[in-house]
């Protein structure tokens, strides 16, 4: 089954896509679009050419596991995204994970400036690949 993973954000939200067997995620692009319309338009795109059955959508809860603000923003482009597109969504939870990209990144010898383009592409391959891990 192939899924898509997203890192939904204000102003960027990376994508990432599984292989066939469900093993293993990859970083497939970063979506510049801040309005709930063209991201979903964007996404559904892209989850029509890879072919996914599903998107893993990471779900920002406070480190103490309550929803805030962007956590309710995520919830609505789920239901946008399963009402409008008819897409199957499920909600992650991605608490740390950009943390953990930029790690990654920084770890990798990629500087703070480069670092903007990829790190949601990055966040969005840790949100599949945790959701993969785990089932």
């Amino acid at each position: 089954m192939i899924l898509l993973g997203v890192d939904y954000g204000e102003k960027r939200t990376g994508v990432a896509v599984c292989d066939s067997m469900g093993i293993l995620a990859s970083p497939v692009k970063v979506i510049n679009e801040t309005g709930r319309r063209k991201l979903a338009a964007a996404l559904f795109e892209i989850a029509e050419e890879k072919r996914a059955e599903k998107l893993v959508l990471g779900l920002p809860l406070r480190t103490d596991g309550t929803k805030g603000d962007k956590a309710l923003a995520c919830e609505a482009l789920a239901d946008y995204l399963r009402a409008q597109y008819g897409l199957t969504v499920e909600l992650w939870d991605e608490r740390f994970t950009s943390a953990m990209a930029h790690q990654s990144l920084g770890g990798a010898g990629v500087n703070a400036k480069d670092r903007r383009g990829v790190v949601d592409a990055v966040a969005a391959v840790i949100i599949l690949q945790s959701y993969l891990d785990r089932k």
